[in-house]
């Protein structure tokens, strides 16, 4: 596959091997390969330097088929994995906190899909070979709902749901602050922060990004904090995370964004994806699980009054 992508100002300056490896989510190590092996342009010209900073605006070109054979997951029998839900299309997960749901550079074992190929090793045909079966994901340190195709059909199926926004997607998240009115709406377009492209910010080049918030709770001790449902209505990286900071809400135990206090520590961001909603595949018929906010949000959660 041929990839291409105008070096945007979050990139501007960078070294070209580490605009591979982010293009491709790939080991620096693997990018420099590509590279080495000449699978990559610059301006249509051909390089083999890694070490080379780019500017904003220069055209990048990387054949991804330049990359070295994938180590493909492997299933792992001894992860322990929440199945809500499983018929011949549709798997439905309620993910632990700290899993990474798929492989990828520096996570290359114990992520849910080596999970779920101990269970179902059909899904190896499904989907990327990399991460087979997986239609979304949720940041490692997110908990809750997470839906994976084991067929073809389902896979195709679900895609298709979440490109036409039709998938309802739930979340409970803690934050700090008191929000100004009980529902609100959060629309800003999102992508790599200019200042740090290993992180997501509201930029005015970024893709569409909406966020439905209703406040289910206020509380004043230890601080001012909000309990707050969390609709999706498109589903960018880190979305709900980056959107909560942008309005000076960051969410709880979340140290990338903002919001790590000492005044109420936190084992990770207090983000549970509560709800989940989609049409089956197979049968056209809606189906929806919920899940409840686990243990280590639960207790945070009870520190607040």
């Amino acid at each position: 596959m041929i990839i291409e992508e105008a070096i945007p100002s979050a990139l501007d300056g960078e070294r070209l091997d580490r605009i591979v490896a982010l293009m491709l989510d790939v080991s620096r190590s693997d990018a420099a390969s590509i590279i080495e092996g000449g699978g990559v342009t610059v301006d249509a010209a051909p390089t083999h330097v890694g070490k080379q900073r780019l500017t904003k605006g220069q055209l990048v070109r990387v054949d991804d088929s330049f990359l070295p054979a994938p180590l493909l997951p492997q299933p792992d029998a001894s992860l322990d994995v929440d199945i809500v839900h499983a018929d011949d299309d549709v798997i439905v997960v309620n993910k632990s906190a700290g899993m990474v749901v798929h492989p990828a550079a520096g996570h290359q074992g114990g992520t849910l899909v080596n999970a779920l190929l101990a269970r179902f090793p059909e899904i190896s045909d499904v989907g990327e070979p990399i991460r087979p079966g997986v239609v979304h994901r949720l940041d490692a340190g997110t908990s809750g709902l997470l839906m994976v195709a084991r067929s073809g059909l389902a896979y195709e199926h679900l895609v298709a749901q979440l490109a036409e926004r039709s998938v309802e997607r739930e979340y409970v998240a803690l934050a700090w602050g008191h929000f100004d009115s009980a529902t609100s709406t959060i629309d800003a377009p999102l992508g790599r922060d200019h200042r740090d492209p290993m992180r997501m910010a509201v930029v005015h080049d970024g893709k569409m990004a909406r966020t439905h918030i209703e406040v289910l709770q206020s509380f004043a001790d230890p601080a001012a904090l909000s309990l707050v449902k969390c609709n999706l209505e498109t589903g960018r990286t880190h979305q709900i995370r980056v959107h909560l900071a942008a309005v000076s809400h960051p969410v709880v135990g979340d140290a990338t964004y903002g919001g790590s206090r000492s005044s109420l520590p936190a084992p990770r961001p207090m983000l549970h994806a509560r709800r989940l909603g989609f049409v089956h595949p197979s049968t056209g018929e809606f189906m929806a699980f919920e899940t409840p906010i686990p243990k280590d949000m639960a207790d945070v959660i009870a520190c607040c009054s």
